[in-house]
């Protein structure tokens, strides 16, 4: 399985959008400060997920909700996952 997911900053309020295949693992790589993109935007929490059956769909997902971010239809999933 794949996942599709977006992580809030409880820092500074971003979003970061990404997939994996182990995603508590991830979570936990993140908030060690191990990517490089997130690591001065640590603690981190995951507030939405998706589940792909190949990584393939997962790409393709992560690269829609990247083009998505900021918009009107990526704050619909970010309110729908926040109440």
């Amino acid at each position: 399985m794949y996942y599709v997911y977006i992580l809030k900053s409880k820092k500074d309020n971003g979003y970061y959008i990404g997939q994996t295949s182990d995603l508590e693992n991830r979570l936990e790589w993140h908030n060690q400060g191990l990517v490089k993109s997130t690591r001065n935007r640590t603690p981190l929490e995951i507030i939405y997920s998706e589940t792909f059956k190949t990584r393939g769909g997962a790409i393709k997902r992560e690269k829609c909700l990247k083009r998505m971010k900021g918009g009107n239809e990526f704050k619909k999933i970010i309110k729908s996952e926040t109440k």
